[in-house]
């Protein structure tokens, strides 16, 4: 059995603009996803890091490992169409059962070392882990375009974050289910679960508000604050 940090990092990123897929972005001179790979080095529970990317970003990812010299890469492979596509193909690398696979966005690069701990650790009793924020702000729902149709309490919804973690076998037969069904569109990996495997519980991991996804060019100086504020607390 080995915990495997499945970094997705298929996008490529046009809601920030320019040529290359945000995590190809520098800040303070490192690539973005140098720091996502870096934080489940570093983790010790961490066997193992498959990198999941767009086929023509391969060559620019397998020269960023190369010349950081990370221990742990153990496959670049190419993504799909879709989020759900790079997830499979993941899946089909790793046929173990057991193993435990950490699904975690390229471009949340500032996830911290006590979010992936507990999430392995919350994988000894749970078949399915997902890591989230409480909502701080009403969310509206809306069947119909622009017409307010529900207001769910507050007390009770969550923002996603990543990494989702599960055992394989569990994640491995939601996809088999989900790939019968032509019009289910999942945005993430715990949706998949949710939705095909009805009795699996899945444990909320208490998430970060530094746990950002860069999305928009804003993200990336909100991302320079954070880490100045991080060095800050080490000095």
């Amino acid at each position: 059995m080995k915990t495997i940090a499945v970094i997705l990092a298929g996008g490529v990123g046009k809601r920030i603009g320019g040529d290359m897929p945000k995590q190809l972005l520098k800040v303070n001179d490192k690539y973005i996803i140098e720091y996502t790979i870096e934080a489940f080095e570093q983790n010790e529970l961490i066997d193992e890091i498959c990198i999941v990317s767009h086929k023509d970003y391969i060559d620019p990812i397998e020269g960023i490992v190369k010349s950081g010299g990370y221990r742990k890469i153990g496959h670049i492979i190419e993504g799909g169409k879709e989020r759900s596509d790079s997830s499979m193909n993941a899946l089909k690398i790793y046929t173990d059962d057991n193993d435990i696979l950490l699904f975690h966005d390229a471009a949340r690069p500032l996830v911290s070392q006590s979010i992936i701990t507990n999430c392995i650790e919350a994988l000894s009793r749970y078949n399915a882990v997902g890591v989230a924020v409480a909502a701080t702000d009403t969310i509206w729902q809306s069947v119909k375009e622009d017409i307010l149709s529900t207001i769910p309490p507050r007390e009770t919804l969550y923002m996603a974050q990543t990494p989702q973690g599960f055992r394989r076998g569990t994640i491995a037969r939601a996809y088999q289910a989900a790939k019968k069904d032509k019009g289910f569109r999942p945005t993430d990996d715990c949706s998949v679960v949710a939705h095909y495997l009805r009795d699996e519980q899945i444990r909320i991991i208490k998430g970060d508000n530094n746990n950002i996804k860069i999305t928009f060019q804003k993200d990336l100086y909100l991302m320079q604050v954070i880490i100045n504020e991080r060095k800050s607390t080490q000095c």
